[in-house]
């Protein structure tokens, strides 16, 4: 699965697993993003980073399902998502520590560095938010896995399907 992200602000892209891990704090022993007795901060360094706020889109080669947004340094930041979220975890990150609440299901409001992570359920081909002016702040994507394709029955099946209905007219008729 691929992802690419549009939109404003895009300060810089940190792939293959190559740069600082900015999931966790440095030097210390606190777990990164813990929810419940789950650790479940994003497993490699990658990290796409905005400069400023903005409306970005998040669109995918193909549907997904199950889309996990991990948050890094999203300091004092309000955002408003394209479809209803879950808080899936939260805790501390490279810059430090800080809460985000939920508002109407889609709105997301940190104090402090906030570090967590979003679950969005459902068949996704694109995710957009806008996000107040934090001066850089990253995200991480993952999802839960690949949509099915949608079903259109076989032509064979609508065959059957056109011999069933003229027997029935037929029988009908006597």
């Amino acid at each position: 699965m691929r992802f690419t992200t549009s939109g404003e602000s895009l300060f810089f892209v940190q792939t293959n697993n190559t740069g600082n891990y900015y999931f966790t704090e440095p030097n210390a022993s606190a777990k990164p993003y813990t929810g419940g007795v789950v650790q479940n901060a994003p497993a490699t360094a990658d990290i796409v980073a905005y400069g400023l706020g903005g409306t970005k889109t998040i669109s995918f080669d193909r549907p997904v399902s199950d889309v996990y947004i991990a948050l890094v340094s999203w300091n004092g930041n309000v955002a408003q998502f394209s479809t209803s979220f879950e808080k899936f975890s939260e805790g501390c990150g490279y810059f430090g520590c800080g809460p985000f609440n939920l508002e109407a299901g889609n709105s997301l409001f940190g104090n402090g560095e906030v570090h967590g992570i979003l679950r969005l359920a459902g068949t996704f081909s694109s995710v957009s938010f806008t996000d107040s002016t934090e001066y850089w702040h990253g995200i991480t994507v993952g999802i839960g896995g690949i949509a099915p394709p949608a079903r259109t029955p076989a032509p064979a099946a609508l065959a059957l399907f056109g011999v069933g209905a003229i027997g029935l007219g037929a029988l009908r008729r006597r």
